[in-house]
């Protein structure tokens, strides 16, 4: 997971090295991607317990939500994942676009875009398996890490060989080319065409190239084929990207906004006429899922980057920037420190008072303040865990 902090210093390219953010950051960028991780760090579970000891509407409609379809279709939990992706996306020419201007060849800064994207790889793989704690026969390589790091990486490389037409060359393709073979190729048993997790030729090929297990037996939805369309969010992080870098004496903040919103609600209106041939499937990640989550992703960028960089209002994002400094521990920690645990012991016994579907309420803001105050701890103490 790439953070605008490893972007704009040179130093933050050394793995796992721990330094102080810069001070020019997009700020926006920061605010977005802790926004995007609180979510999956807990934020979704206020709705969920919301709904189930109140029965009010509302809130059983966001629960709804943060749930994941069964296969076909999209909600809003569907879209946190490529929001990441898309925002390492976003990063990319703060960074490597700045390198290139000052004369670094592309051979140079390429083998540090391949070591993070191994990196984030054997992180997924420790994420998912420990270390020497499963049999090499049961682990699952497959993992929302390692497609990070994959089609970031790809991403990445087609930004520093391809140039910008080049790049659109590229998007549709992937995107074209997914879609014909997953409609034309005929899986042995099932004919071409069939998208069902048993038939679709993404799946076929995980069971046959990938090693060790895959999440549901038949299919993996971080599958090695399913994330060569996920290169194409990233470029669209990287089309993003380059224009929220282009000099404001060519392209005003407020006319970014207007474009990002623009080029948003276009990608959203192809998805929803090619889900009509292509349905809309996280799993598969469709080329249509591409554009929806892209669509969004774009949206919310407009928006985060129109009320704190161009409106100013940055008050309010100290907490998700807190969050979004350390993505990387945010998301790995939890399967290594009980937060539940402590917020059991530090505020169990007061929420014992209270009503039942208030306490219930209370312990999972509690699990959300204890895990934010580590995060804290670390903010605070300028520790910045990169890859």
């Amino acid at each position: 997971m790439l953070t605008n902090t490893e972007f704009n210093s040179p130093e933050a390219e050394i793995p796992g090295r721990i330094e102080t953010p810069p001070s020019k950051r997009l700020l926006s960028l920061d605010t977005l991607r802790g926004f995007d991780m609180f979510w999956i760090s807990g934020g979704e579970e206020i709705f969920h317990v919301l709904a189930k000891v109140t029965g009010w509407s509302w809130a059983a409609v966001l629960a709804y939500q943060f749930t994941h379809p069964d296969w076909h279709g999209f909600r809003a939990y569907d879209l946190i994942f490529p929001t990441f992706l898309f925002m390492a996306g976003v990063s990319t020419p703060f960074s490597l676009g700045s390198r290139l201007e000052k004369g670094v060849a592309p051979s140079e800064l390429i083998k540090k875009v391949i070591q993070r994207g191994i990196i984030l790889v054997l992180l997924g793989i420790i994420y998912n398996n420990g270390i020497f704690h499963t049999e090499w026969a049961n682990m699952r390589y497959p993992s929302v890490l390692a497609r990070i790091g994959l089609a970031g990486m790809f991403a990445q490389i087609i930004y520093l060989y391809f140039g910008w037409k080049a790049r659109w060359i590229w998007f549709a393709g992937l995107l074209l080319g997914y879609y014909a073979f997953m409609m034309l190729y005929p899986v042995p048993g099932c004919g071409a065409g069939l998208l069902t997790m048993e038939c679709n030729p993404a799946s076929y090929f995980d069971r046959m190239i990938l090693p060790g297990r895959l999440h549901v037996k038949i299919h993996d939805p971080e599958g090695l084929i399913s994330t060569i369309p996920a290169i194409a969010t990233g470029l669209m992080g990287i089309f993003s990207g380059e224009l929220l870098r282009t000099s404001e004496t060519l392209i005003s903040k407020n006319n970014k906004v207007v474009y990002l919103v623009a080029a948003g609600m276009t990608s959203l209106l192809l998805c929803l006429v090619w889900d009509y041939f292509f349905p809309i499937n996280k799993n598969l990640w469709t080329s249509s899922f591409v554009l929806c989550a892209g669509g969004f992703s774009v949206l919310l960028l407009a928006l985060f980057y129109w009320i704190v960089d161009v409106l100013n209002y940055r008050k309010w994002t100290f907490f998700f920037v807190v969050i979004g400094m350390n993505s990387i521990v945010i998301y790995m920690v939890g399967s290594y420190i009980d937060f539940g645990y402590t917020a059991e012991a530090l505020f169990g016994g007061i929420l014992s008072f209270l009503p039942e579907g208030s306490a219930k309420v209370g312990e999972v803001l509690a699990f959300i303040g204890v895990q934010w105050a580590f995060m804290y701890l670390l903010y605070r103490n300028k520790l910045f865990l990169k890859v």
